[in-house]
């Protein structure tokens, strides 16, 4: 009898199950051999099927619609051969990584050890027909990965990588009959020659004064990169350079250490979009992938001549050279046990990770985002730039898992690096109203005013004179955001009045240039990115822009008060409030003075993973650095109603809802609540309507913000 794993009625092809389990061994284990684990990765290969050869599958794959549980058994007889890891990946590699449990778990219990305990008190149909085609390899797990429960457990989640990753392959290649074209992108070694290329004219040719600086730090970086895998600091300050510096670094690094790849990790879509255009100006179109939530590529849904776009595929699993992608979807995706996230996480090894406005690591999630980090340098063959303005103090939390390895600075002179650069000072004025705030910044021509909240953003807009004033806030769709802010620096550029009152959204690597900025007291780090939005094109080391600190007299989101009080700290003690040991005194009294070492892992993730049962699932569950607490209000307009007719009828598709994505604004409960009674929504599911009300939305302002009841910053 020949047993099949999967079959193509439309072609009537069949794939057995021996060919499939060999063909997925052969990918993990090429896969896992990154981190030098590819017999272990090929026996998970071996054995994640093998479920199939139980009478019950063949009947189903035969047509019969009765269920049946085919990883089981697979992961049962790892268990017999006391190889944990491969057990949990073989249970997971359909539904996800369980939590382990314990031995005294009933048969109905989603763990491990329930589903074990199913397997040994024969609840699955009789699986031994393996025993005739199969042999299970032998596999020896490496020390190092035994060493701490925490590096146990990443251990487990990047060999299932390994495994689903090879499953989905494998069978892609079956069912799609080989026709689906992965890949074909340049070498590194392309992509260094064209940067270098690129650069050699910026080396040999500085302009003025501010392109010799940037190029001493160029410089300094490539020098660094002849350095060991490990952790490395950018300190330069905005305008150095430090997107293309920290790229040649990173490539340079690769060349020297023999490593895979480069992932540039950005905490903003918005900075994205610029990342993303400055490279493909570098290297060419189709040779970076982007993965985030507002990326269109050619899939399925939309394929053209019936291609899909090998950039769509390629982020999927992160299979290629230079990936570009969120803070959120990379550490989401390490802490993740489902198997469409975990898929690309082998390729991280061996790889450069580039954190751009490092600052920017999301301070609840700081120590687990860390732990991970310290586990890329130590077994995985990584080494992790942390790149800002405003390095926050980490050094402490790297020592907890890398207590022998210091960070080494690419800039070699940061101090003398900033002076150099310095075009802006901070004044702070104190309190000030908002009817007092909208009469200093109406008597300027050209300025930028920042706040913590949306409500607060929309009320000073509007008592500013009608002409000339501009406003950026979440409240706005991104499409109406993107394209106010074009129109913004069309008029910067052309010398025209432009006055524009913002949320902290335009601070984190927008390119806009404004003479005078006004911030709310807020985090340092926040005040400082302000900054960078100042005299940008100014001569460094001349100071002709200010930046005007006031407190407001609405009272602060909660989750900005340790922040605002570290930085009045800062503001007592330091004249310049901008210099390194300014910013480093910030950072190391918010985290472990205001904030305290616990507030850093408040989910107590860390705990989870130091515990015997080994709670994937659970780990998961818990960690998301954007809480699901907003619901979404789409904005009707003529370009999407056909859109808006297919999610509410048909159901999302990733195509649709990344396109509806640039229409939609997020909000919290309460605001949703209130929108609803008053009938101003029709919903169209549990957490997301469309905006009937056309009255509540403004082009200039969006959505109308009636109730905010302190639930935090609003950006």
């Amino acid at each position: 009898m020949v047993y099949l794993a999967h079959k193509d009625v439309t072609d009537n092809r069949e794939q057995s199950v021996l060919d499939h389990l060999k063909g997925t061994s052969e990918l993990a284990s090429d896969f896992a051999n990154a981190f030098g684990a590819s017999d272990e990765g090929y026996r998970c290969g071996m054995l994640h099927d093998i479920g199939k050869y139980s009478d019950a599958f063949q009947r189903r794959i035969n047509g019969s619609e009765e269920h049946v549980d085919h990883s089981s058994a697979g992961a049962y007889e790892a268990a017999v051969l006391c190889d944990v890891p491969a057990a949990f990946c073989v249970a997971g590699h359909h539904g996800g990584l369980p939590n382990g449990g314990s031995k005294a778990d009933s048969m109905d219990e989603p763990t491990l050890h329930g589903r074990l305990n199913r397997v040994k008190n024969n609840q699955i149909e009789d699986y031994c027909a393996f025993k005739k085609e199969v042999n299970i390899p032998s596999a020896t797990i490496l020390p190092q990965y035994l060493e701490t429960q925490e590096s146990g457990l990443f251990y487990i989640r990047m060999l299932f990588s390994c495994l689903v990753d090879a499953d989905y392959l494998d069978t892609e290649r079956f069912m799609k009959n080989g026709a689906v074209k992965r890949g074909n992108f340049p070498e590194l070694k392309f992509y260094y020659a064209k940067l270098f290329s690129y650069i050699k004219g910026l080396l040999d040719h500085p302009d003025n004064t501010l392109d010799k600086n940037r190029c001493k730090i160029l410089e300094d970086a490539v020098l660094a990169a002849s350095g060991k895998t490990g952790i490395y600091t950018f300190t330069a300050p905005t305008g150095s350079g430090k997107t293309i510096s920290s790229m040649a670094f990173a490539l340079s690094h690769a060349k020297t250490n023999h490593l895979r790849r480069v992932i540039y990790i950005i905490p903003y879509c918005s900075i994205i979009d610029q990342t993303q255009v400055v490279f493909e100006r570098i290297f060419g179109d189709g040779c970076i992938i982007a993965h985030y939530s507002e990326v269109e590529y050619k899939t399925e849904e939309n394929k053209v001549n019936g291609e899909i776009d090998k950039r769509y595929l390629a982020a999927e699993n992160w299979d290629a050279p230079v990936i570009i992608t969120t803070t959120v979807q990379f550490f989401e995706s390490l802490f993740s046990n489902k198997p469409s996230h975990c898929r690309k996480l082998h390729n991280i090894a061996e790889s450069v990770l580039i954190f751009d406005e490092a600052q920017m690591l999301p301070v609840s999630y700081l120590r687990p985002c860390i732990a991970v980090i310290s586990e890329l340098i130590k077994n995985y063959r990584c080494s992790a730039v942390l790149c800002t303005a405003t390095q926050p103090s980490l050094d402490k939390l790297f020592s907890e898992s890398l207590p022998e390895m210091s960070s080494v600075e690419l800039c070699l002179n940061v101090k003398k690096t900033y002076e150099q650069f310095r075009r802006v000072r901070y004044e702070y004025i104190g309190k000030t109203s908002s009817q007092e705030l909208a009469v200093q910044v109406g008597n300027l021509d050209q300025v930028l005013c920042i706040v913590n909240r949306r409500d607060q953003a929309q009320k000073i807009y509007n008592l500013l004179p009608e002409a000339e004033r501009f406003h950026l806030s979440t409240a706005m769709c991104s499409a109406d955001r993107r394209e106010k802010l074009m129109l913004i620096r069309n008029r910067l550029q052309e010398g025209k009045t432009c006055r524009v009152i913002s949320t902290s959204l335009i601070e984190a690597g927008v390119d806009v240039n404004f003479p005078v900025v006004y911030r709310e007291l807020a985090g340092l780090d926040s005040i400082i990115q302000a900054g960078g939005r100042c005299n940008r094109e100014g001569e460094p080391g001349v100071i002709n822009g200010t930046v005007y600190i006031f407190e407001s007299e609405v009272p602060a989101p909660r989750m900005l008060a340790q922040n605002i009080a570290a930085t009045k700290y800062v503001l007592n003690r330091f004249d310049d409030i901008s210099s390194t040991e300014s910013v480093q005194s910030y950072f190391s009294e918010l985290f472990y003075i205001e904030k305290g070492i616990e507030a850093l892992d408040e989910k107590e993730i860390l705990r989870l993973c130091r515990e015997r049962s080994m709670p994937f699932a659970e780990i998961s569950n818990k960690f998301h650095m954007i809480e699901n607490a907003q619901y979404t209000v789409y904005i009707s307009r003529e370009e999407n109603k056909s859109l808006l007719f297919d999610l509410e009828h048909f159901g999302a598709t990733r195509s649709r809802m990344r396109e509806l994505g640039k229409y939609a604004v997020g909000i919290y409960p309460a605001h949703y609540k209130e929108l609803s009674a008053a009938g101003a929504l029709h919903e169209i599911t549990d957490n997301a309507a469309i905006l009937t009300d056309e009255s509540l939305y403004s082009r200039d302002t969006g959505l109308c913000l009636t109730l905010e009841e302190g639930k935090g910053m609003f950006i």
